[in-house]
């Protein structure tokens, strides 16, 4: 690993768990000597990137808050999306919630949310990672995801896919999603957060690569079996408006799927 690998590699140490870690800490976790993990510390804070707090510990800096900022002004992706979600929610009814995501690592994060005034509470939150394996919003990103990644992913977390799609081997994981893709739509009941019904579509960059997914989340026992008819046609619809939306913009941007695994 290169020095530069174990720099950025601290920032990563960082999470909800955990949020203040120590130079010896780093040093113990990326195996390095404390005054190589107090050098790598130092050129954070003064980048920005750390700060120190009370003690002899650092937390993540306000430089975090600045890029976030950046990345809201100037993300196509999410200019592509706020009138889309918008338009998706009305659509959709007070008691809703839409929200684009997209894979990051072997994750998937929430970028942007629209509520109605009776949504329900969700997990998916804005820069929070999620269950690759588990719900609407992530399964339908797997269907589309190329055959190699997902024969990597099911090789590294196969347990955690038969826990999240109920599948027994390959090539059940494999005919489930073949029937998600042939649908065009996930729905799924209760998965991440109890009480709510999720429906879910893809969404693709102008070369076909799937991006992420636009996503519907609404308490289950308000809608019916008509209802949840209605909300996946209108996501459907809304995803692909995304989609051409997205191919729209320029700069090309990244294909994820392509960096998974």
């Amino acid at each position: 690993m290169s020095s530069a690998d174990r720099l950025l590699g601290i920032l990563s140490l960082f999470g909800e768990r955990k949020t203040v870690w120590t130079v010896e800490g780093i040093a113990a976790t990326l195996e390095v000597s404390n005054s190589t993990a107090y050098r790598y510390v130092r050129s954070l804070c003064d980048a920005g990137l750390l700060d120190p707090v009370h003690g002899d510990g650092y937390r993540l800096g306000p430089a975090i808050i600045e890029y976030d900022r950046l990345i809201r002004l100037s993300d196509p992706m999410l200019a592509a999306a706020t009138p889309v979600l918008q338009r998706l929610q009305a659509e959709c009814g007070r008691n809703t919630m839409t929200f684009l995501s997209r894979l990051y690592r072997e994750t998937v994060m929430s970028l942007l949310e629209v509520s109605g005034e009776n949504a329900p509470q969700i997990s998916y939150e804005r820069g929070r990672p999620m269950a690759m394996f588990r719900g609407a919003t992530s399964k339908i990103i797997l269907a589309y995801l190329p055959r190699r990644t997902l024969r990597r992913l099911f090789d590294r977390h196969g347990d955690e896919i038969r826990a999240g799609t109920e599948v027994g081997d390959w090539a059940a994981f494999l005919s489930l999603l073949k029937d998600l893709r042939r649908a065009g739509h996930c729905i799924a009941r209760a998965e991440i957060d109890p009480g709510c019904l999720g429906v879910a579509a893809p969404v693709f960059d102008r070369d076909g690569a799937v991006l992420g997914s636009l996503s519907v989340v609404v308490a289950a026992d308000t809608v019916s079996a008509a209802d949840t008819v209605r909300l996946a046609g209108l996501t459907t619809v809304a995803a692909a408006t995304l989609t051409g939306r997205i191919g729209q913009f320029e700069p090309v941007m990244a294909q994820p799927a392509r960096n998974v695994a």
